[in-house]
C-alpha cells in the first residue's frame, strides 16, 4: 500500500474523530447551562454520542463490504450515505431541543470548528496527488471549500470580540453552503454514473472506500450542520 495514502487514510480518521469530539464537549457544556432535567441532558448527549458511533460503523461496514461502491446500479447507493444524515440533521435542527441548548451555545463555538475543512480540502488534495482522485475536486481545479475553512477562523475571532454584525453572519454561512454544494456536485458529476460530466481519470470512486467514506457520511454533514446551526442561532437575533 502506497504509504502517502496511508497517511491520508490516517488523515481523515483522526479529523473526523478529533472535531466531532469537539462538537461533543461543546454539546456537554451547553447541555449543562440547560434547563433540561439531568436524564434528559444524559439522554440527548448519550443519544447523540450512540447516533453518531452507530452512523460511522454501519457506513464503514457498507463501505468495506464493497456495497457503497457499487455503481451498477442508478442511482449510486452511495447517495444513501448523502441524503440520511440530511434528512436527519434538518429535523434535528428544527427542534426544540436544539432551540434551548442554541441560547446556551457561544455563536464563534459554532463557527470555528468549521475549520476542519482547511484539513479535509488538504486531504483530498493528497488524494488528487496520488492518482486516487480527479483534479476537479481539490483547489487546484473546481473545490473552494476551503475559503470556508480559512474564513471560518476569522469569522469566529470576529464575532467572539462583536465585531460583526449579524447579517454578515449569515451571508457567510451561505457563502460556506454554496461552496459546500459546488463540491459536492462535482464530486456527484465526477462518479462513474450516467449523471457523469468530468470524464477525466481517475473517476470518483474513492470516496466509497474506507475511510474516505467518512467525508461524505461524516464530514460534509458536519459542515452543512454546522452551517444550519449556525444560521438558526442568528437568525432568532
Amino acid at each position: 500500500m502506497n504509504s502517502s495514502y496511508t497517511i491520508t487514510q490516517a488523515g481523515f480518521i483522526a479529523t473526523t474523530i478529533i472535531f466531532y469530539a469537539l462538537l461533543l464537549v461543546q454539546l456537554r457544556k451547553s447541555l449543562a447551562a440547560t434547563s433540561f432535567s439531568e436524564n434528559k441532558k444524559k439522554r440527548i448527549f448519550n443519544g447523540t454520542l450512540i447516533g453518531l458511533i452507530a452512523w460511522a460503523v454501519v457506513t464503514s461496514i457498507l463501505s468495506l463490504a464493497g456495497i457503497l461502491g457499487n455503481f451498477s446500479t442508478f442511482p449510486p447507493k452511495i447517495l444513501i450515505v448523502l441524503i440520511i444524515p440530511l434528512i436527519v440533521i434538518i429535523w434535528a435542527v428544527r427542534t426544540k431541543e436544539v432551540k434551548e441548548i442554541l441560547l446556551h451555545t457561544p455563536p464563534q463555538s459554532i463557527i470555528w470548528i468549521q475549520s476542519f475543512r482547511i484539513v479535509v480540502e488538504i486531504l483530498i488534495w493528497r488524494l488528487f496527488v496520488d492518482n486516487l482522485a480527479p483534479i476537479q475536486m481539490t483547489f487546484e481545479g473546481r473545490n473552494f471549500d476551503i475559503l470556508s475553512g480559512l474564513s471560518a477562523v476569522i469569522v469566529a475571532i470576529l464575532v467572539a470580540s462583536k465585531k460583526i454584525s449579524s447579517p454578515l453572519v449569515i451571508a457567510w454561512n451561505f457563502a460556506g453552503l454554496a461552496l459546500l454544494v459546488n463540491i459536492v456536485t462535482i464530486a456527484i458529476l465526477s462518479m462513474p454514473t450516467p449523471l457523469r460530466i468530468f470524464m477525466n481519470e481517475p473517476a470518483n470512486t474513492i470516496v466509497t472506500k474506507f475511510p474516505i467514506i467518512w467525508l461524505p457520511a461524516l464530514l460534509v454533514p458536519l459542515a452543512y450542520g454546522l452551517h444550519f446551526l449556525s444560521l438558526r442561532q442568528y437568525w432568532r437575533r
